[in-house]
């Protein structure tokens, strides 16, 4: 049940389509020349040399000028085209909400939007609409109880210490099923909690705690100091037990399949039959995946070991912080203080009305999308994007052929599943339906609540039926991309194909290169050191040869090693073993980009324009798709827990191992981008 999301980020996309969307063929006539590059030479550095700094070569001139806004704790394209996104959004739930004809999912979208806003409601309310969940902690008498409060939680979106999902059987992607996985900190992971020699985690430690506390004295809590230091202990003790995020991204070591039998020998001191009733899978079931069974027994002696009231005190805590956003102005402004200041690095919270159109989105993300779709997409747009997709399709056809390191065994295994690949672009071809979610204009935290709880059936209501092969897990306004091993496909949502990330005006090689990185870095996520443990039917497979699996796994260790040693702050380095399969979808991406161009123009070489060779334009417009630029907690945060490089090193790191880069920028030794041939990584 693993989703490899990709905040990858397009600016520019498809122009002078429409030749390839009327072939609908990877062998599409030449695209007539456009009316201008689509270079950002605005943003340029020609004080840089490409062969030094691709990146600041690039985007130079923006990196020095633009400045992080106050309620970002980064900014980039990627933020760039969400703003447009939550813009149209928002005058789409402004009239739903002013339109009493608006239907009835429209009428559900404006109260809920309505519910946001009211802060004079809220702040009248205090804590008041949490005093049931507040009274049913206060009457645990045992620790034996807690299965059922945990129960509970999930339902209702709280963060407690096991984690439940439902989603697809990784060994048998035709069925559903349960997973359970570690959970339960309240910072981003467990090196926060750990990493004892390091100075700046030591500070946010002890920020955290204050926060902690402060949070338990806005509910009344006298003696809040000693319940934050000793909820902060235990949540170091769950961070202990906990696996790493190298560990955690082996899905072979991750799928251990248990009957309800051995899952109560692992974890004998929790009522499985309370929390099975209370998440509603009690009897759909009869075994289950523990993600990490090691952490479930550590959990048990835990959860024993610690005295009822700090549970009572933890649970209290996780209970405010899961609210607080929608509670009354101290609590919210107490949250954003920690999450968006400390963690993050932003410096004044988001607008009331673009917090609102966040939650809605989550709440409400489908009807949301059906309404952007129809103002927003239009099917042209589809038609080109799904035309494109082929071009890299053949390109990933022809590069797996082509391969001098894979033995013909395992090049016809690759070719199998590479067909089997799913495409899905825009938005689903069936909407959910939000006629069971109860909206109240006048109740906030009862729409959070019942929005969660609604989210949680949706997925308990999966099991025991077929796999639904035409859900969506985003939703169309989302800018983002994924590709699925259990289901094998691609899904491209319609906001990710929008200003400033699809650019009309534009030639064909900067959108090569901008949407382009992403077609192929998601293509690539099927065959990275993850995704190429799957087979073409979305079942975890080992369908190497011993001898091609080990050359595999030797080019994963030189990237490891080559993206170990870029430093984007000093004394943290990225983790290559936790960013592999992203930077593996990076370079194999940016390779299969040229290929797709140059598929695209029929085998003829493209126009110079601005100055600029066509091979040259498609790797600035990459560079172009991912600009960026972070505040240092957030790049901190990204270094120890995300699965992505930072922006700077996705594309340096990417153009290093490149031929066509080589070529198109005269790179030679002595330049700063150069590695030596042997030292370079091709995947695919």
């Amino acid at each position: 049940m693993q989703r490899t999301l990709c905040n990858t980020v397009i600016v520019g996309l498809l122009a002078g389509m429409s030749c390839v969307a009327s072939a609908g063929l990877a062998t599409a006539a030449p695209i007539v020349e456009a009316a201008r590059s689509g270079v950002d030479v605005g943003s340029h550095d020609s004080a840089v040399r490409a062969q030094d700094d691709f990146f600041r070569y690039s985007l130079g001139k923006w990196l020095n000028d633009v400045e992080i806004p106050a309620d970002r704790a980064s900014w980039g394209a990627f933020n760039i085209a969400q703003d447009n996104v939550e813009k149209q959004i928002l005058a789409l739930v402004e009239k739903a909400d002013q339109d009493p004809q608006a239907g009835a999912d429209g009428r559900k979208i404006g109260d809920y939007y309505a519910s946001f806003i009211d802060e004079k409601r809220r702040n009248a309310l205090g804590l008041a609409p949490l005093k049931a969940e507040l009274a049913g902690i206060a009457a645990l008498r045992d620790t034996r109880q807690l299965a059922a409060l945990i129960a509970h939680f999930t339902r209702i979106g709280v963060g407690t210490p096991l984690n439940l999902s439902v989603g697809q059987d990784n060994r048998n992607a035709t069925r559903t099923i349960v997973n359970i996985s570690q959970s339960g900190l309240g910072m981003p992971n467990r090196d926060y909690y750990l990493a004892l020699d390091d100075a700046k985690l030591a500070a946010t430690r002890a920020k955290y705690q204050a926060h902690v506390q402060s949070m338990l004295a806005l509910a009344g809590h006298e003696q809040g100091a000693t319940e934050a230091a000793n909820i902060v202990a235990l949540e170091t003790e769950i961070a202990r037990a906990q696996w790493s995020a190298v560990d955690n991204r082996d899905p072979v070591k991750a799928y251990n399949k248990l009957d309800l039998a051995a899952l109560n020998k692992l974890m004998p001191g929790f009522d499985w039959p309370a929390y099975l009733k209370g998440t509603g899978v009690q009897g759909k079931v009869t075994s289950l995946i523990v993600s990490q069974p090691s952490y479930l027994g550590a959990l048990d002696a835990i959860m024993h070991e610690t005295p009822l009231a700090t549970w009572q005190s933890y649970f209290t805590f996780r209970l405010l912080s899961s609210t607080a956003p929608f509670l009354s102005q101290p609590f919210a402004d107490e949250s954003f203080g920690f999450r968006g200041v400390v963690l993050s690095g932003a410096k004044v919270n988001r607008p009331l009305q673009q917090r609102a159109i966040g939650e809605v989105n989550r709440a409400m993300g489908e009807a949301v999308g059906a309404a952007y779709v129809k103002a927003h997409f239009p099917a042209e747009r589809k038609r080109q994007v799904e035309a494109m997709v082929k071009n890299f399709l053949a390109a990933f056809k022809d590069g797996i052929a082509t391969l001098d390191w894979m033995s013909p065994e395992t090049k016809q295994q690759a070719q199998v599943k590479l067909s089997k690949i799913g495409v899905k672009v825009g938005y689903p071809d069936k909407w959910r339906d939000y006629s069971a979610l109860k909206v109240a204009r006048a109740d906030l935290l009862g729409n959070v609540m019942r929005a969660r709880a609604f989210a949680h059936e949706h997925d308990i209501a999966k099991l025991g039926k077929p796999v639904d092969r035409l859900a969506w897990e985003m939703t169309p306004q989302t800018v983002n991309a994924y590709y699925s091993p259990e289901m094998n496909e691609i899904v491209f949502p319609a906001a990710r194909l929008q200003y400033p990330l699809y650019d009309p005006n534009a030639e064909p090689a900067i959108n090569y290169g901008a949407v382009g990185i992403s077609i192929g870095h998601e293509i690539s996520h099927a065959f990275d050191d993850q995704g190429a443990q799957y087979d073409g039917d979305g079942n975890l497979r080992n369908w190497w040869t011993k001898e091609d699996s080990a050359k595999f796994a030797a080019r994963g260790k030189v990237l490891v090693a080559q993206y170990g040693a870029y430093s984007p702050l000093p004394g943290y380095f990225i983790n290559g073993e936790l960013t592999l399969g992203e930077n593996i979808a990076d370079n194999a991406g940016a390779v299969m980009a040229s290929r797709a161009y140059r598929i695209s123009q029929g085998g003829k070489e493209g126009p110079v324009i601005d100055g600029f060779s066509a091979e040259q334009r498609l790797f600035m417009g990459l560079a172009q798709a991912r600009r960026g630029k972070a505040r240092e907690p957030s790049l901190i945060a990204q270094v120890k827990s995300d699965p992505h490089s930072p922006a700077e090193f996705r594309v340096n790191g990417s153009m290093r191992n490149h031929p066509g880069f080589y070529q198109a920028f005269d790179v030679k030794p002595g330049d700063k981008m150069y590695l030596p041939p042997e030292q370079r990584v091709i995947f695919w």
